[in-house]
């Protein structure tokens, strides 16, 4: 008799499959994290640009910085910036360009965020000995860095 669990679909499963579903998994408890605090997942990774820079930069800046595009980058920074989050302010050399700055709230809302993170990323990985979870992280961190050819991806 055989005791394996069953894997389902799993078992056959192409490497750009368990990364996606892996990713759905870990992706939806985070956006549940982020949500506590009003804002997404992606209001948390632009958050902690903001929060992680030490000079300012422009919206076109932090969009290329992302790898996001303009549409999408404005309607998230809206959203922050009704939160109260952040706000945009002109940028000195160019009146009609805006830089957007993270508040001292937007600061301790990505803070919060950030520890409910860690401790999703932490239940996620549970069932992993700590050494294979930082070999999963570097091993990830490997793959991204390779070029496979041209980035389609963004950092939301």
């Amino acid at each position: 008799m055989d005791l394996a669990p069953d894997l389902g679909c799993t078992s056959r499963a192409g490497l750009n499959w368990l990364l996606h579903r892996a990713a759905q998994k870990l992706g939806a408890v985070a956006q549940e994290a982020a949500a506590r605090h009003g804002i997404t997942t992606r209001g948390q990774i632009v958050l902690s640009a903001l929060a992680s820079e030490e000079f300012q930069r422009t919206q076109l800046a932090l969009g290329h910085a992302l790898g996001v595009d303009k549409t999408t980058l404005t309607a998230e920074l809206d959203r922050l910036e009704r939160a109260g989050l952040i706000m945009r302010k002109p940028d000195p050399n160019d009146r009609r360009v805006r830089v957007p700055v993270i508040t001292e709230q937007g600061r301790v809302v990505q803070r919060e965020v950030e520890k409910l993170h860690v401790q999703v990323e932490r239940e996620f990985t549970a069932g992993l000995e700590p050494a294979e979870a930082h070999a999963l992280r570097e091993l990830l961190e490997r793959l991204i860095a390779v070029d496979h050819g041209p980035d389609s991806g963004s950092c939301m």
